[in-house]
């Protein structure tokens, strides 16, 4: 990382700022639909990781596996988280102005999250 970049960017906290309203309003415009078994089980997130829709297929209605209903969510939610950081990823590489600042594993960088 190239600290005079971060100190050049320090200078100007009104770009700064500016900056970050605009990838929060373009983080918070990104979603994502995850899947699992076979699209019987769909989870749309933001790009601020809110659950936005929870679709289970009705033919589940009567399912009695619940551990195994459980780990389809689990696993849309996982499958929509993915694309949520690969969308992050892309959209961002770009935008940190050649900072030097890494991007991470947003939004799953942090504890206690896994993506």
């Amino acid at each position: 990382m190239d600290v005079s970049n971060i100190f050049d960017m320090l200078k100007n906290p009104q770009a700064l700022k500016a900056q970050a309203e605009e990838m929060q309003r373009k983080m918070n415009a990104i979603r994502a639909t995850g899947e699992a078994g076979g699209g019987m089980v769909k989870i749309t997130l933001s790009g601020n990781m809110e659950l936005l829709e929870c679709y289970i297929s009705p033919e589940l209605s009567e399912f009695k596996d619940i551990p195994l209903l459980q780990d389809l969510i689990r696993a849309a939610h996982h499958n929509a988280a993915e694309k949520i950081k690969e969308a992050m990823q892309n959209e961002f590489a770009g935008s940190m102005g050649g900072s030097g600042m890494p991007l991470g594993n947003y939004p799953g960088n942090f504890p206690g999250t896994e993506v």
